[in-house]
């Protein structure tokens, strides 16, 4: 699904963003709701942030990566956490482009996500490149996402892929 959110940035550089597990349900300028084997999720746009909420038998997850006033946690490289039941994994990394790569693949992008049946994206006004986009999958008992935070005026290109699946108990030999 692609949207225009009607709002400014709320998050104006890429280094702005925080990450954080477990926060409430933010106000949401868009929302998809799914049905992915068994799991409840919610991918929700929060200006140029997201916010996913992930429910299933074992247990919630949620996941925002925003900016968010307060925060002492910035965006990490990478985090391994266990969330009840759950393993929770999460890599995040900033792409610099030139300005005509970045156009390319900020097309590519929200091309990939616009027809997708599990994919939310969404586009500011003033500028054709600066979006959020989200996209989440189910295999082999695994909840998957991946996000992109698009900030055209610095030409950069945040990306997130985050990974919850159920933890699996060590074999005693």
């Amino acid at each position: 699904m692609l949207t225009t959110l009607h709002t400014a940035y709320s998050d104006t550089r890429a280094a702005d963003l925080a990450w954080a597990l477990g926060r409430e349900p933010l106000p949401a300028l868009a929302v998809l709701d799914l049905e992915l084997g068994g799991a409840t999720m919610q991918l929700r746009l929060l200006g140029a942030s997201h916010q996913v909420l992930l429910e299933e038998e074992q247990g919630s997850c949620s996941e925002t990566v925003a900016c968010m006033p307060g925060s002492s946690t910035p965006l990490p490289l990478g985090v391994a956490k266990r969330v009840g039941d759950w393993e929770y994994e999460f890599a995040a990394r900033v792409e610099t482009l030139s300005a005509g790569s970045f156009a390319g693949r900020a097309q590519e992008l929200l091309a990939l996500v616009a027809d997708h049946p599990h994919g939310l994206a969404g586009t500011f006004p003033g500028s054709p490149h600066a979006f959020t986009a989200m996209l989440a999958q189910r295999t082999e008992g695994q909840v998957r996402w991946r996000t992109w935070h698009a900030y055209p005026q610095e030409g950069q290109l945040v990306v997130t892929r985050t990974r919850v699946g159920v933890r699996t108990p060590a074999v005693a030999l």
